[in-house]
């Protein structure tokens, strides 16, 4: 059985898009290939339960057991050793991908307060970031058994030539993306 979110890609928005751009080509319609989810964690240094609470959490949160990323090299400002565990990350394809991708538009990203959208900003290659501050925003994590509040950035990887693609392939994929003429509203 096919996620939810896969079967309104094959359904609709691809050939949505594929008219909206007079793409010819089948195989040249951009499309979602992975969504990576990473985890940079605060105080790893000094306390390393930190690091495996939130290996903890983001495996909870994606289903799939995240990989440990370590420091590159040291720096002493910040007491950081090479190989230091800092953080750490998933990397979401096919049916996890598209089923992550539907649980974070219509359930997680409503959850979160005072939400009007997320920015329309996209890298330039079609591909979209967006950061969460805390990952009690997920259903999945019970706020009683969270140990250390940690954010996480969420990156969409298209095969979208660029952003205007990228954008309207997300916006038909239900990113609840803010109104371009508030953008630049501050409170």
């Amino acid at each position: 059985m096919n996620p939810r979110l896969k079967e309104k890609y094959d359904g609709e928005v691809r050939s949505q898009i594929k008219e909206q751009f007079s793409i010819d080509n089948e195989m040249a319609v951009p499309r979602l290939t992975k969504i990576v989810v990473n985890m940079g964690v605060k105080g790893a240094v000094e306390n390393k339960a930190k690091v495996d609470a939130a290996v903890r959490d983001l495996a909870r949160i994606t289903g799939q057991q995240p990989t440990v990323r370590k420091a590159r090299k040291a720096i002493s400002a910040f007491k950081l050793r090479e190989n230091m565990p800092i953080g750490c990350a998933v990397t979401l394809r096919r049916a996890h991908m598209w089923e992550f991708a539907d649980r974070l538009v219509s359930v997680v990203l409503p959850r979160i307060r005072d939400f009007r959208g997320v920015k329309t900003k996209l890298d330039g290659r079609g591909n979209y970031s967006l950061g969460l501050s805390e990952q009690s925003v997920f259903p999945e994590l019970p706020l009683d058994k969270i140990e250390f509040q940690q954010g996480m950035d969420i990156t969409f990887v298209t095969t979208a030539a660029n952003d205007e693609q990228g954008f309207a392939l997300l916006k038909a994929l239900g990113m609840p993306f803010q109104n371009p003429e508030r953008d630049g509203d501050e409170r």
